[in-house]
């Protein structure tokens, strides 16, 4: 079985190309993490540089139990590999300290695995690793971008995001129909919003839903309202930077009514 590939299953494409797989390792900057966790591992060609590089505490976590077979044989010295799923993964369970995340993210969770790296933003450090290019994309993009987003607001809100570059699909097995883009994120408090946390997701999912309206008319859709006299009700989503939902969200909180039950 050492020499048998696990079966490439779970929406997941292989990297195989050694040079790539080194430079994403080596994007990861680690700095204070106790930890670094890389989701889904695979065949470990991001595992082996992962390896090399002697983070003091590495762990992976797989869900496919031929891959964990197959990494158990080819990493004998590899302590922590976690059989389970990152997306009901309880972290406090596995993982203690600050944490740095690093993978080939399958393409069809990724947005779920940001959203569950939110929920532990005040311990996920720093993520890298390769997306969807055009998800890699959204994510990094800025205020008056086309692919401006939830996904994009949301992880800047609590990330310094940086797209390092693109990775062709010719270089996966099997060969997705688009290609891939590593980013790296750092946990930053510079655009950290001041108001409630679930009111501004709310918020920012409300404005997104329906981008091409004005703020007026998805806000009024989402919410119940005294007044529409919102300085920001004239503009559309993607005009906003982060601090200006989290104003928003602020100015949201002080003019809905709440419905009586």
């Amino acid at each position: 079985m050492a020499g048998v590939h696990p079966k490439k299953s779970l929406g997941q494409h292989f990297l195989k190309d050694r040079e790539t797989a080194r430079k994403v390792a080596y994007s990861l900057k680690g700095k204070g993490c106790d930890s670094v966790l890389e989701i889904g591992p695979g065949t470990g060609v991001l595992t082996e540089y992962l390896l090399e590089r002697n983070f003091p505490d590495f762990r992976v976590i797989e869900i496919d139990n031929e891959s964990v077979h197959y990494l158990r044989k080819k990493f004998p010295d590899l302590e922590h590999i976690i059989r389970g799923d990152f997306l009901r993964m309880d972290m406090e369970n596995y993982i203690g300290g600050n944490v740095c995340i690093a993978g080939n993210f399958p393409y069809n969770i990724s947005s779920q695995i940001l959203f569950r790296v939110l929920d532990y933003r005040d311990r996920v450090m720093e993520v890298c690793g390769m997306f969807q290019k055009e998800v890699a994309e959204r994510i990094c993009s800025p205020p008056g971008s086309r692919v401006y987003g939830i996904l994009s607001v949301l992880l800047q809100a609590y990330y310094h995001t940086e797209y390092l570059f693109t990775v062709p699909s010719g270089l996966f097995v099997p060969p997705p129909k688009v290609n891939s883009g590593v980013i790296r994120l750092i946990r930053s408090h510079e655009n950290e919003p001041e108001a409630e946390e679930t009111l501004f997701r709310q918020v920012v999912k409300a404005a997104f839903n329906q981008r091409r309206k004005k703020l007026r008319n998805s806000m009024r859709s989402a919410f119940v309202l005294r007044n529409e006299d919102c300085p920001l009700f004239d503009l559309r989503p993607e005009q906003l930077t982060v601090g200006m939902f989290s104003d928003l969200a602020e100015w949201i909180e002080g003019n809905r009514e709440y419905m009586q039950e």
